[in-house]
């Protein structure tokens, strides 16, 4: 008979109750948050709390392997963003009602399907039972999904430097740590880094969730060798990490490593074919087509794989091909970008609404970016007046036919324009409008000089060679997506 995997709640069953909120005991000089939320708490600022451990409370470690094994396997499937992690966890849930972890990793993970009313009242509800059961390691990990579900990120981001304290090396955290970069704040987000490393560093060699989220933490701080041989390590010990894919994907783009990732990422995703980042990690695949000139190939994945909803990674790709005077993919539907902008949401995140920017680029759709232009400039976040405002004008120029303007704008944001937010993958494609815009009024060795380091660094750079190449002709005109085609069916949730 199969041997019966210990609950998550057994396995913490040694944890001490917390103070409020699930914040561990002794921990001070904390205010209640704005959000009434379960055990919602916040600190005067997240540079008092890193420093603020205190020393009298006892870290309390686990069972890696244990925590793996929660619900039969679905925890493992979740971390390993498994195509087979939603069903896990929801047959979890439902297989046992009580288990508080069981209950809001369900609801975090299926947000998209279950509203935001149904998270709420399940969180609210996991929570509640984690106090009354006295699990203090339940209680701390809950109200961290409830700060990031209702996208609290600084305050997720304080919550989990307490909480990864108190239980270093907690895989269950790991998938939170996304609140770091998406704060806002450059020092949140280098802070974000260096704890999922120090925290690989804790959980030990054998944790393959820590060592993929290092490996991603290494990605993004440049050090793309490191990143690609702890990304191996961690497949080596699950090669079902789809984290560990995503941040090799990371280091392989500054690699320039073309077909040697295409053939390594289709052959992954042959053995799962649903994994929750199949869409994103195409996307990686099609801008290692762009690397090694395989541009037809770079196309067919845009066209197949991305669907409606993914009007950023569809924007980006083909904003990449017109910059480098090819002919783009499918296109998004312009009203449907124009309802995206018109929306709340397409401005809750920097990062965010610059995608849409892209996309309206991509539709040379002039007078959309101007509109958007002043209504960034208007907006009284730092990072979208200082910083996003030149970028949609340098845009908006673009598509204008006046590229002596975007260079005016975009040469003096320098390192600024890591304020836009996303990736180091995602930004680039600034610098890639910069060169293009530069090169478009013959500056052709400032053009050079910016892309150099790309250039001599990558194993393939064809992409960069197209950028560097003077246009005789004009942008090819867009296309929509068919409606009756993969790119045209509406989004489903990624995990990405």
């Amino acid at each position: 008979m199969r041997e019966q995997a210990p609950s998550a709640l057994a396995v913490y069953a040694n944890v001490a109750m917390p103070g409020a909120g699930g914040v561990p005991a002794g921990v001070t000089g904390l205010a209640r948050s704005r959000w009434a939320g379960p055990g919602a708490q916040c600190s005067r600022t997240g540079r008092e709390r890193w420093g603020a451990r205190d020393k009298g409370v006892k870290p309390v470690t686990t069972s890696h392997d244990a925590v793996l094994r929660a619900g039969d396997g679905a925890v493992g499937e979740w971390l390993a963003k498994s195509g087979r992690a939603l069903p896990a966890l929801r047959a979890w849930a439902v297989r046992d009602p009580q288990e508080p972890l069981a209950v809001a990793l369900w609801a975090y993970a299926d947000a998209e399907r279950l509203g935001h009313q149904q998270v709420r009242t399940r969180l609210q509800a996991a929570h509640a039972a984690a106090v009354q059961a006295g699990n203090a390691h339940a209680a701390s990990l809950i109200h961290a999904v409830w700060l990031a579900a209702h996208n609290q990120h600084r305050a997720t981001a304080d919550h989990l430097v307490l909480h990864l304290a108190q239980h270093p090396g907690d895989v269950l955290a790991g998938p939170l740590l996304s609140a770091f970069s998406l704060s806002g704040d450059l020092a949140y987000r280098d802070h974000g880094r260096n704890l999922a490393v120090t925290q690989y560093e804790a959980a030990g060699q054998e944790s393959w969730p820590w060592a993929s989220w290092a490996a991603a933490a290494l990605a993004e701080m440049g050090e793309s060798d490191r990143a690609w041989h702890l990304a191996g390590h961690a497949l080596t010990l699950q090669p079902r990490s789809g984290t560990a894919v995503h941040a090799r994907a990371h280091a392989e783009h500054e690699q320039g490593t073309g077909p040697a990732y295409t053939s390594f990422i289709d052959g992954w995703l042959k053995d799962d074919p649903r994994a929750l980042q199949r869409r994103h990690l195409q996307w990686h695949a099609a801008l290692q087509d762009l690397a090694c000139g395989n541009l037809q190939a770079a196309r067919l994945r845009a066209d197949t794989e991305l669907h409606r909803g993914d009007v950023g990674m569809r924007a980006a790709t083909n904003w990449r091909l017109l910059l480098a005077g090819q002919a783009p993919a499918n296109t998004s539907d312009l009203d449907h970008i124009h309802q995206l902008v018109d929306e709340g949401a397409g401005w809750a995140e920097v990062f965010h609404t610059f995608q849409l920017a892209l996309a309206l680029a991509v539709a040379s759709d002039t007078d959309g970016l101007n509109a958007m232009a002043a209504r960034a400039g208007g907006d009284r976040r730092p990072d979208y007046h200082q910083v996003l405002t030149p970028v949609i004008q340098a845009l908006a120029h673009m598509t204008d036919g006046q590229p002596g303007k975007a260079v005016d704008l975009l040469t003096p944001l320098g390192q600024e324009v890591e304020r836009v937010g996303g990736v180091r993958v995602e930004r680039e494609i600034i610098q890639d409008t910069l060169a293009r815009a530069l090169i478009d009024t013959g500056q052709m060795e400032q053009a050079a000089h910016l892309l150099h380091h790309r250039v001599i660094h990558r194993h393939h750079h064809t992409y960069e060679t197209l950028l560097l190449t003077p246009r005789t002709h004009a942008l090819p005109h867009p296309t929509h997506a068919p409606a009756d085609s993969p790119a045209a069916r509406t989004c489903t949730r990624t995990g990405a």
